[in-house]
């Protein structure tokens, strides 16, 4: 196991309209590490509803955020909101460059690290329905779930969240850790309905759900490359 001084700190970014989800797996799975402590970081210091109205409250700000050793930002309809918002690229920034173990997204976080011009020739992946638009930050999108590239690391959409946090236990505390992390929440994944990514869907399911999408994701995209190029000419 790697010596690591305890508490370490893993910084989960909350934000209005986050997916619960995306940030809850990974808490589970870093609370388990030995040494470390997850905390919630939030825009400001007032309780965050979730998508579907879930609160969550911070343990501290963009603003006051102690150091961290890991940052890692969930995604949700409300990263969209963040891709121009200063203050929380200005934090990306600089937890990307001083964090002892680098900076990770789940689903749609993987934008924010976009739009904070750190994909670019760099391997990621994001929910499929946003997959496409990794290019746009001039990230190498892979349809993998869980992907990691030097101090980036990057897992698919929502549920991929406890598959990031289990690779990166392995990373930080090695493989029998995080082994026993996966044991110790019976993460062990049987989808009923086995229709979990695009390939595996039935036709009429994934036509209904892209359909579902489409207005969202046609926002998303003008968002993206506005990101983009605001960040290229800055």
């Amino acid at each position: 196991m790697t010596d690591i001084p305890a508490p370490s700190r893993a910084g989960l970014l909350i934000f209005p309209g986050i997916t619960a989800l995306d940030m809850v797996g990974p808490w589970e799975v870093f609370l388990r590490i030995p040494g470390w402590a997850p905390l919630l970081i939030g825009l400001d210091d007032q309780p965050v509803a979730a998508d579907g109205g879930l609160m969550l409250t911070p343990h501290a700000t963009i603003a006051d955020c102690p150091p961290l050793d890991l940052l890692l930002i969930p995604g949700g309809g409300g990263i969209d909101a963040l891709l121009a918002d200063d203050a929380v690229l200005d934090f990306v920034r600089a937890q990307a460059a001083s964090t002892a173990h680098g900076i990770a997204s789940v689903c749609t976080g993987a934008l924010l690290l976009g739009a904070a011009g750190l994909l670019r020739g760099t391997r990621a992946t994001t929910h499929w329905a946003s997959h496409d638009l990794l290019a746009i930050f001039g990230a190498i999108p892979v349809a993998d779930r869980v992907v990691v590239d030097g101090r980036i690391a990057s897992g698919g959409g929502v549920t991929a969240g406890i598959d990031i946090a289990v690779a990166l236990a392995a990373r930080i505390a090695g493989p029998d850790v995080a082994a026993g992390i996966e044991l110790a929440i019976e993460y062990a994944p049987e989808p009923p309905m086995g229709a979990g990514r695009p390939d595996m869907a039935p036709p009429a399911v994934l036509d209904a759900v892209t359909t579902a999408f489409a207005d969202r994701i046609a926002r998303r995209r003008a968002l993206a490359e506005a990101a983009a190029a605001r960040f290229a000419a800055g």
